[in-house]
């Protein structure tokens, strides 16, 4: 059975049983600070779980791509060289929210994997909590897995609850007993059944995990039952696609071996069992997806993890001897393998090969600088030393120099390697990461009551029941005059910050009390809360307001907002569909739209981005907005915005010519946007371009004191605004002719002060001549020029000529070449700039340095008679 007919067998089958099919969420987690990436199934549904947000159905299934490789959950280094290891995985798992428990789940998973799987009954060996009674009995009284079979994991861990069968989401929060499925290999694979000494082996391997969450955990460890239990599984596709296929590792499957064998291609490797293939395949996968999903290789967060990743296939790739570009090459037998499953992947093949293809361009860079900042380490190492393990570390960690590359420059020149402290040092990195990457639930403010009616769509000012106060993230009753404060009100205008337009600002008034709203932030996805200050009054629970919104900040937010929209859409077509947006900001002031394109744009980019925008507003085309399903709005054209998180029903926005998913504030119609104009436009990351622009009033102020900057520098330069830019050219014809007037002028003197300086040179042996010279007041850039006429003026001849400026000494040796085998001019700058606490050297008949030690310079130069007349004799 295929990895893909596999996966669509899970789908189906829960389908069958009355579940949503839910599409792969994106790798990188949506609106969720606290995870690097998506690293199970369940991440997508969190807040589903915890209560925060609901969906039109109590049942899911998913196959969800996965990527373990930072924070918490790392599994790079293990790549390539275990069975089951990898940083890029899919997911397979059913989900019930507060609908079927434990006894549907087992008897689901039971019927998968024996009747649609057709794995032997006999093979599969199940555990289950040390106290969790009821699924043991499901298993035993119900399933008749015999009870040899059915295997007790206690506190294995330390603690109540904390055990291998006990699962949590974070140390508070929704936590459960879990059962898990293992198959057995049989006794020709050495290891014991889960809980016995030889558990480790590869006889018995996990394929799925069964969570039940059952409680709720609170702070001091009580735990409470959750009034709708919920099921939460999941199973690597990769691993019940290696025990459906009779192998017994991941990477002798279908989809792995096709991939190796595209790696042996593009690397000329005639051995299929290389682990270095093995890394190849995984990475292309992971790399492959996650850009698709929107990271870019960079120094930073996921950026540097993906560039890790990337780096690491290229290593490898170097060690099978391939020095030439090939891993982007790997894309097209990826979208060949799983591009029916993930057509995301198969429209952005182009894009894919691209970034890719960058990275191993810059990684060529990357060698060639490592090799230069290692060859400056092992200066001070003698031969039979040891380079440390910091240095190695360094060398690998910040400037991306494989270890092993490394090593084997060390070996050509007999020196060792300290793999012991790089070691320490990677795991010294590796528990900071685990330490910053631990799950930690986010520091929201603690609310359950209604959730709260939007009416901003519609109205700037409306009443609300006040439903929640809180001071500094602490629940209260009420707030007095003076105090800072967050208020939850059930229904408001106000709109709460998300998908990058800001939230509004405003004021809450009624029964004497005034409270200024500064911004408006989402407690949870449906509870929006008016973060500011009580000016006048007490304000209380049950209070009504009036919600006034600042109506000036919003029409320019959202004339911003739509613009942005348009924006978008006329980027796509002057720059081409690869253009994606990666992040934006909309507020009163202005929009900031970062996007994918490899290239700053020209100034005739913009301008036509700004004509199609501009003609988009003067066609004052209404705005509409529908709520409908999200495959459907995606099927009918919308655009889904990268980074943000959708529900199963949205809100697409028609407006001009642009279809997106938005839940934001926008205007009317296009002609209220007034006037749209881009002001800056540069890069962020590597392929990734930034622009803001303005609209409305702001606009046109901008144009004012544009018009008006133009006006005084005609003026100052004597001519109208519409003959300006020729005024200017002529002005740098002028300078570049007084420029080199200024040249030939200084040639002049130097030639003058050559011929008066070479009377000043002194006899040495062998009929050569020394001049040293403090010229005061020279031009250190004619300093050379000086010397070169100089040693022809002398015909043999050693030459140190020196100036001061701008508290630095600049020096130029020269030495002519009848002498330059026993006199060589960078030795002779370098010992003069030792001495003046400075650097210099060049080549034998020309060198150049300098100091900043004036009061040595006398003495320094004083010191060369007798060091050249020592290497003259």
């Amino acid at each position: 059975m295929k990895t893909s007919e596999i996966r669509q067998k899970f789908l189906s089958f829960f389908e069958s049983k009355g579940h949503q099919v839910v599409a792969s969420s994106s790798l990188v987690p949506a609106n969720d600070p606290t995870l690097l990436f998506t690293n199970a199934g369940m991440v997508q549904f969190k807040d589903v779980f915890t209560g925060k947000e609901s969906r039109p159905y109590s049942r899911a299934t998913t196959a969800q791509r996965c990527v373990r490789a930072g924070g918490k959950h790392n599994d790079l280094e293990n790549v390539g060289y275990t069975a089951r290891h990898h940083t890029f995985f899919e997911m397979l798992g059913n989900f019930s929210f507060g609908d079927y428990f434990k006894r549907d789940a087992i008897h689901y998973a039971w019927e998968l994997l024996t009747k649609v799987y057709g794995l032997p009954a006999d093979k599969l060996t199940v555990t289950v909590y040390q106290e969790d009674d009821e699924a043991y009995d499901i298993w035993d009284k119900e399933i008749g897995v015999p009870r040899e079979r059915i295997i007790r994991i206690g506190d294995n861990k330390g603690g109540r609850y904390a055990s291998d069968n006990f699962w949590q989401m974070a140390d508070t929060g929704p936590c459960g007993p879990c059962s898990e499925v293992f198959y057995d290999h049989g006794p020709e694979i050495w290891g014991g059944p889960p809980g016995s000494p030889e558990e480790d082996g590869d006889r018995y391997i996990e394929i799925w995990n069964l969570v039940f969450m059952q409680f709720e955990r609170s702070a001091d460890g009580t735990m409470t039952p959750l009034p709708s239990p919920c099921v939460d599984t999941g199973m690597g596709l990769e691993r019940i696609a290696a025990v459906l296929q009779h192998v017994h590792s991941n990477y002798e499957i279908d989809l792995f071996q096709a991939l190796i064998k595209a790696a042996a291609r593009e690397t000329g490797t005639s051995d299929l069992g290389n682990n270095s293939l093995k890394v190849i395949a995984d990475h292309i996968r992971a790399c492959s997806f996650l850009i698709v999903d929107g990271v870019i290789p960079g120094n930073e967060g996921r950026g540097y993890v993906l560039r890790r990743i990337i780096r690491r296939a290229l290593r490898h790739g170097h060690k099978l001897g391939q020095s030439s570009l090939f891993f982007h090459r790997l894309v097209g037998d990826l979208v060949q393998q799983m591009g029916q499953a993930y057509p995301e992947l198969a429209t952005q093949q182009g894009r894919v090969e691209h970034v890719l293809r960058q990275e191993e361009e810059r990684f060529s860079e990357t060698l060639e600088h490592g090799i230069k900042i290692l060859d400056a380490a092992l200066a001070d190492v003698p031969e039979h030393g040891v380079l440390d393990g910091q240095t190695l570390f360094t060398l690998y960690d910040t400037y991306g120099f494989p270890v092993d590359l490394t090593a084997d420059i060390c070996r050509e020149r007999n020196v060792n390697v300290d793999l012991e402290g790089f070691e320490a040092a990677m795991n010294q990195q590796r528990e900071q990461a685990r330490a910053a990457g631990k799950f930690k639930a986010a520091g929201s403010l603690s609310y359950s009551g209604v959730d709260t009616r939007f009416e901003g769509y519609e109205h700037l000012q409306g009443l609300g029941t006040v439903t929640g106060l809180y001071i500094d993230g602490t629940s209260v009753s009420s707030v007095q005059a003076g105090q800072a404060a967050v208020v939850v009100l059930d229904a408001t205008p106000f709109y709460a910050e998300s998908g990058g337009q800001v939230g509004d600002s405003g004021v809450l008034e009624g029964g004497g009390v005034h409270f200024r709203v500064d911004d408006t932030q989402k407690i949870q996805s449906n509870v929006f809360g008016h973060h500011g200050t009580l000016m006048e009054g007490t304000l209380t629970v049950g209070d009504t307001v009036d919600a006034r919104v600042d109506a000036v900040r919003r029409a320019r937010t959202v004339r911003n907002h739509s613009a942005t929209h348009l924006m978008h859409k006329a980027l796509r077509q002057v720059l081409g569909d690869h253009v994606q947006q990666r992040g934006s900001l909309v507020d009163a002031e202005k929009t900031r739209f970062d996007f994918a394109h490899d290239a700053p744009m020209t100034a005739q980019q913009i301008a036509e981005v700004e004509r199609i925008v501009n003609d988009e507003v003067l066609s004052n085309q209404p705005a509409n907005a529908r709520v409908m399903p999200y495959d459907e709005a995606v099927k009918g054209g919308a655009m889904a915005l990268f980074g943000e998180k959708y529900g199963d029903t949205v809100r697409v926005l028609d407006i001009g010519f642009s279809r997106e998913l938005c839940g934001g504030t926008h205007v009317a119609r296009t002609g209220d946007i007034g006037l749209f104009k881009i002001v800056s436009e540069g890069g962020v990351a590597a392929g990734v371009r930034r622009v803001e622009a303005i609209t409305g009033d702001n606009a046109v102020r901008w144009v004012q004191q544009a018009s008006d900057t133009l006006a005084q520098a005609a003026g100052l330069l004597r001519t109208q605004p519409a003959g300006l830019t020729e005024r200017i050219q002529q002005m740098q014809g002028q300078i570049k002719q007084l420029e080199r007037d200024l040249d030939q002028a200084k040639s002049k003197l130097a030639a003058s002060a050559g011929s008066d300086l070479a009377s000043q040179a002194i006899a040495m042996p062998g009929d050569a001549r020394l001049l040293v010279a403090n010229i005061a007041g020279a031009d250190p850039k004619a300093l050379r020029g000086m010397v070169d006429q100089l040693k022809d003026k002398l015909k043999s001849a050693v030459v140190l000529l020196a100036t001061v400026a701008d508290d630095k000494i600049s020096l130029v040796g020269g030495v002519t070449a009848d002498l330059a085998s026993k006199v060589k001019a960078g030795e002779l700058v370098s010992m003069v700039a030792a001495q003046i606490g400075g650097k210099g050297g060049g080549r034998p008949e020309m060198a150049m340095g300098g100091g900043s030690d004036i009061a040595s310079l006398p003495d320094a130069t004083a010191s060369v008679e007798a060091w050249v007349r020592e290497r003259l004799a």
